[in-house]
């Protein structure tokens, strides 16, 4: 089965468990939202709205609220010293549907709850802080770095560029 529905001033197919990012709606993570608008319902039997369908709505579970991506709008009048730049993160929302209700249906899902994450063995986190920091092996590559570094450093600047610097440029002064 599947719903064509209109939000945020765009129309799109969905069924069940399909994730979509439309536009922001409000929610927080893990609530459902219902979109009312259903233009088709479709499936063995097809139903199309004049121009929406009573009674039918699709139900969704609301993953995440988010930005998109910077977009920097630049504005510039040539020769007269003018310009403006302004940038702007378009508000998201990511939704799970859960299911296509008609005939003026509640959900009949509710919001999963959280994930809460397992707790880890309480012996290899205690063998990792009892490691004592001087018995680890020290960062070999930094080391060898920084004498890298101490070694290309010269330690007086050769002969014409001190001149130079001296002078203040490129020759004598008159």
């Amino acid at each position: 089965m599947f719903a064509v529905i209109r939000t945020g001033g765009k129309q799109y197919r969905v069924a069940a468990e399909d994730v979509l990012k439309v536009d922001k709606v409000k929610g927080s993570p893990g609530e459902i939202v219902q979109f009312g608008e259903v233009l088709v319902v479709g499936g063995d039997n097809v139903t199309l709205g004049q121009p929406t369908i009573a009674g039918a709505s699709v139900a969704a579970e609301v993953l995440e609220q988010g930005r998109g991506p910077k977009i920097i709008a630049f504005k510039k009048r040539r020769r007269k010293n003018s310009r403006r730049k302004r940038g702007h993160r378009q508000e998201f929302t990511l939704v799970r549907v859960t299911e296509i209700l008609t005939d003026g249906a509640k959900p009949t899902k509710t919001a999963r709850p959280k994930r809460e994450p397992k707790p880890v063995a309480a012996a290899p986190a205690a063998a990792e802080e009892a490691e004592p920091a001087e018995t680890r092996a020290p960062k070999r590559k930094a080391q060898a770095k920084t004498q890298a570094k101490a070694a290309k450093k010269p330690s007086k600047p050769p002969a014409k560029k001190a001149a130079k610097a001296k002078s203040g440029g490129k020759g004598k002064k008159k």
